[in-house]
């Protein structure tokens, strides 16, 4: 009778193992879950940026096409050609600057994917593990109910001796 309580007592314990196991489960999936949330919305917002730094790219590529058109329109007159050598130098300068924030916002872009590729990946060996716990949570709890079936089996028999 001492082995059976005991065999109960391990099996509620286990129980209560496993179920710890599947909140401790859940809750990291629900912090996957709001970490996939927030790289979403930075994703989105560097596209945005993206977006806006192409647009001034474009700007800025046709403004310095038309200072190198003026520039090559004006070259008698020496004063306003160093004038816009000067200013095209700005531009190309800031062209460059441009260029590099981009490409920046661009590994910044790429690296965000693939972390969010990863995460996605961790999401879905936690969901699978999950689904593992839970049907070993099913097992052990039809273990469980089908000893305590057994034990009032015995208990009925002992009584009617």
């Amino acid at each position: 009778m001492d082995r059976i309580k005991e065999k109960i007592a391990t099996y509620k314990a286990e129980a209560e193992s496993w179920q710890e196991k599947y909140d401790e489960i859940k809750e990291q999936m629900k912090q996957l879950e709001q970490d996939n949330i927030e790289k979403e919305n930075e994703i989105k917002s560097l596209n945005v940026k993206n977006e806006q730094l192409d647009s001034q790219v474009e700007t800025l590529e046709t403004e310095l096409t038309d200072l190198k058109r003026i520039a090559e329109d004006s070259t008698t007159l020496q004063a306003h050609n160093d004038s816009f050598n000067r200013k095209n130098e700005e531009l190309e300068t800031s062209l460059e600057v441009t260029d590099k924030k981009l490409k920046e916002t661009m590994e910044t872009l790429r690296e965000t994917d693939l972390n969010a590729e990863k995460l996605q990946r961790r999401v879905l060996a936690l969901e699978e593990e999950n689904s593992t716990l839970e049907k070993k949570n099913e097992e052990l709890s039809t273990k469980y109910n089908e000893a305590k079936q057994e034990l009032d089996e015995i208990a009925a028999s002992l009584e009617n001796l």
